[in-house]
């Protein structure tokens, strides 16, 4: 598995440097991460954030699919994201400590009462979606196959309008 684990930890780590993104400096550590994504990848299909439990349904699974939608928030708020894979340029400069990261994932009750409230009608000629990772914005009949920003798949996006 150690060929698997060194070639994602290669490719994520191109995508993020492409996307403005760090991973991990603790190589052994981000290494680590990335071995559990492909398990969970290898167990449900989609490699989900090795730190949450997932359900093993994907439709239920979505915003924590890696990068989960939470990543983002977690940099901008306490330099990493929840698990650790993904790290702001002050914890690389050494600018600020890594420390712990509260969950930010609501509870499937909450969960579910958000998606209950998304049913908007509009009177846009072509729906707007949004990325759930990156925030990318594109109005036409479906959303993109891949994100152009952060190359996340078209089950990422949500009808935003």
């Amino acid at each position: 598995m150690s060929d698997e684990v060194d070639v994602l930890y290669q490719r994520l780590d191109k995508d993020a440097k492409s996307g403005g993104y760090h991973l991990n400096p603790d190589v052994k550590f981000a290494k680590a991460l990335v071995k559990s994504l492909i398990t969970t990848e290898k167990r449900y299909g989609y490699p989900a954030c090795p730190c949450r439990l997932a359900t093993g349904k994907k439709s239920d699974d979505l915003d924590i699919i890696c990068p989960c939608d939470y990543r983002d928030l977690d940099l901008d708020e306490y330099g990493t994201c929840y698990c650790g894979l993904y790290v702001s340029k002050d914890i690389i400069d050494g600018k600020k400590e890594l420390g712990s990261i509260p969950e930010r994932r609501p509870t499937k009750e909450v969960r579910d009462k958000m998606e209950q409230k998304k049913a908007v009608v509009n009177a846009l000629s072509k729906p707007v979606w949004r990325c759930k990772v990156c925030g990318y914005l594109c109005a036409r009949d479906e959303p993109p196959e891949v994100c152009p920003i952060c190359k996340v798949t078209k089950d990422r996006f949500e009808r935003f309008m």
